[in-house]
């Protein structure tokens, strides 16, 4: 038995050297030329130096079929990545993103509920969930909303409900230290139609106007939210659809009239 002991937390998941296979023992494979079932085949089983060309083949061809391929490529490495990320699993998914799917968010969602994947590779499987429109369950998102990485936090605050349980802790993410979490909770709030984030969306749309912004902003509106939305809808062309369609769909007599003078001086 080898005195040689295996990094159990390596980015692959397997030790440096288990990963360098001679020309001899193998070509290294050529996606465009591999058909879909000989991709799909090789994707649970893949090497490292093959993995990043074959994910993005199979995302490129929206290969829905491949789905359950990805799923067991990122099974395999369950356990790894605690340290640096695995990078067949960031491959894998980032191609469920590529391909969009139905199959491709349920796909994301098992793995980010199962833990398949830990460490700094959690922030890509939420962006993932994120791209394909997931709303994770409610005791993984209380999870992610409390993790320690600012960017776990801030991601995770797009792809929640609005549960009972949920709410107060986006309210409380409200007052974090870091602002991109802040900007996301107060607009996880302001989809929900909750007006504790007004004074901070109203805020945004002054000095940091989004499509996100404006979009949140337009269930909890109130007269100066509706006077800023004007302004942005006349004076900033790169938000004027987003500030358009948000006043049209306020509830609010004010709203229809800004709207109104707003496409009269368009």
């Amino acid at each position: 038995m080898s005195g040689r002991q295996l990094d159990l937390f390596s980015a692959g998941g397997l030790a440096a050297e288990d990963h360098v296979v001679t020309p001899a023992e193998r070509n290294q494979l050529v996606p465009g030329d591999l058909d879909d079932a000989a991709l799909i085949t090789a994707l649970p089983v893949v090497h490292l130096a093959d993995c990043l060309a074959l994910c993005a083949e199979a995302g490129r061809r929206r290969l829905i079929a491949a789905i359950p391929a990805l799923e067991a490529l990122c099974r395999r490495f369950k356990g790894f990545g605690l340290e640096r990320a695995v990078p067949e699993q960031i491959a894998a998914l980032r191609c469920f993103a590529e391909i969009g799917a139905p199959e491709a968010a349920a796909a994301v969602e098992r793995i980010i509920v199962n833990g398949v994947v830990q460490g700094p590779g959690l922030l890509d499987a939420v962006l993932a969930a994120v791209r394909l429109g997931c709303f994770l369950p409610v005791a993984i998102s209380l999870v992610l909303l409390r993790h320690d990485d600012a960017q776990v936090r801030s991601v995770a605050c797009r792809c929640v409900r609005p549960h009972q349980q949920v709410v107060p802790l986006l309210v409380d993410l409200l007052d974090d230290l870091h602002r991109p979490v802040v900007v996301a909770a107060a607009c996880a709030l302001g989809r929900a139609g909750r007006n504790e984030a007004r004074p901070i969306l109203t805020h945004l749309l002054r000095e940091d106007p989004t499509e996100e912004v404006i979009d949140a902003v337009s269930s909890v509106a109130d007269e100066d939210c509706i006077v800023q939305l004007g302004r942005i809808a006349r004076s900033n062309p790169g938000l004027a659809g987003a500030a358009n369609d948000a006043l049209n769909a306020i509830d609010n007599p004010r709203a229809k009239a800004v709207a109104a003078a707003v496409h009269r001086t368009a």
